[in-house]
């Protein structure tokens, strides 16, 4: 089974029907994806996850109020670690690897801090501490101006070059493939994960007390010219978490994931399983 043919789920915890999709092998320890801003299940790109997806389950949702689940999508960052950790109760899993992407990883952050016995790794791409970089609305604006008629993702998430858009062109015809597709929300999601963002950016932590306490492996990734959170976030929950690996891909933006999809994937799986350490 692939990302593009996957049925549709739902599981019910406290009041909320989480939809989500689950993929891989029946055996092994999952690895839970946490989506960017605004983003569903359905804007994953299914090469990438059809790649992780080959030696573990995986597992994507909508969180709380976001495309097939119901409910109202919370403004705080803390809320949807509150939900998320709904989700993973309702679907009896003690144990997970979490990939979170952009907003998806401040949610990451915040449940490896919160719960270290349930998540054993943790991937953050394209992310940020709390207090960190983030140029969320100048970005989008930017590139709303500048898309012309073409998806607002390819100036978003991708850097001008055409290496870069070619890339993004790909992703897209990848994304597009499935017929059965999650609901956009718009502004119903929109306006509360924008706050969310902004406000957990804005909230200092000038000691890095968050990053400090997550002491599970971690392996951070972004693009270098990731202009919506920049890299030198990546940098510096590498500099202050205490297990952490960082990747950065050259000419590469807030999408560098999708650029890089089997790199990406295949540096993920190493991560993931582990290689043995030199005597």
């Amino acid at each position: 089974m692939t990302l593009q043919d996957a049925p549709n789920r739902y599981v019910e915890a406290a009041g909320v029907r989480f939809g989500y999709r689950k993929i891989g092998t029946e055996d092994g320890i999952p690895l839970v994806l946490l989506q960017h801003f605004t983003g569903t299940i359905d804007s994953w790109d299914p090469q990438l996850v059809n790649a992780l997806a080959r030696d573990r389950p995986v597992i994507l949702f909508n969180n709380r109020g976001v495309g097939t689940s119901s409910g109202t999508t919370p403004d705080s960052v803390a809320a949807m670690a509150d939900d998320a950790d709904l989700f993973l109760s309702a679907l009896g899993i003690d144990q997970a690897d979490l990939l979170g992407f952009s907003l998806g990883g401040f949610v990451a952050q915040v449940l490896a801090a919160r719960s270290p016995s349930r998540v054993r790794k943790l991937i953050l791409v394209g992310t940020a501490p709390q207090g960190g970089e983030e140029h969320l609305l100048e970005v989008v604006a930017d590139a709303a101006q500048r898309r012309g008629s073409e998806d607002i993702r390819l100036p978003l998430f991708f850097t001008p070059s055409a290496a870069s858009q070619a890339a993004g062109r790909a992703f897209l015809a990848r994304q597009a493939v499935r017929a059965e597709r999650d609901p956009d929300r718009g502004e119903a999601v929109s306006n509360p994960q924008a706050k969310a963002l902004i406000d957990w950016c804005a909230m200092a932590d000038d000691d890095d007390a968050l990053l400090k306490s997550i002491a599970q492996p971690t392996l951070v990734m972004s693009g270098a010219a990731d202009t919506m959170l920049p890299a030198a976030n990546a940098y510096r929950m590498f500099r202050a978490m205490p297990d952490a690996q960082l990747i950065l891909y050259p000419d590469a933006g807030h999408g560098a994931l999708f650029q890089y999809a089997a790199l990406f994937s295949a540096h993920c799986a190493l991560f993931l399983n582990g290689v043995p350490k030199a005597d």
